[in-house]
């Protein structure tokens, strides 16, 4: 069997857009969200250790941008199953050379698209329509203590959210503007 999946590089290494194959018939569809077999190529390596799922009620809103630091950092599959976002990835790794650089893309319930994001970056989106819902798989469980977030308006990110930023939670409001000794991520 021919895989479902597409990868498609971005200008951020190891940061890649997936294009999911439907099956469609008079019936609906089919699309597989997960695989690990046909993701490892991609740069999926080991079990999912978690699975969530996002409700954002109101358009504008932003979450995010979050990370994990090592030894809990993690590779993220993000994939929107209602409304539209503007997905978003910070690169976050020591000697990279994009590092604080992002890549954002429209991810939404008609383009069969996800974002699978490696270790090192920071993730976060901002809700295009009203009442949307994202699944994200984790190649970790989250650990609290290892919690970090960059501010989404930081000016030395640069990220052209496409509306207003609107209804940041309290954590996401208070991270600080990005300092050299802020970001801790190395392992």
């Amino acid at each position: 069997m021919t895989s479902r999946f597409e990868g498609q590089e971005t200008p951020l290494a190891g940061l890649i857009l997936m294009s999911r194959r439907r099956l469609s018939d008079e019936r609906g569809f089919l699309s597989r969200l997960f695989c690990p077999d046909e993701l490892a190529e991609h740069g999926w390596h080991g079990p999912v250790r978690q699975l969530n799922e996002t409700g954002t009620v109101h358009k504008g809103t932003v979450r995010g941008l979050h990370f994990q630091r090592p030894p809990h950092a993690e590779i993220k599959l993000v994939t929107c199953t209602r409304g539209r976002i503007l997905d978003v990835a910070v690169d976050l790794r020591e000697g990279s050379p994009t590092f604080l650089q992002h890549f954002a893309v429209e991810l939404s319930e008609d383009n069969d698209a996800s974002l699978l994001i490696p270790k090192g970056f920071a993730h976060g989106f901002q809700a295009l329509t009203d009442d949307v819902r994202l699944i994200y798989a984790h190649s970790e469980p989250y650990a609290a203590e290892a919690e970090g977030g960059l501010y989404p308006e930081d000016p030395a990110l640069a990220i052209g959210w496409p509306l207003a930023v609107q209804r940041l939670s309290a954590r996401d409001a208070a991270h600080p503007l990005l300092t050299p000794d802020y970001l801790g991520m190395a392992a």
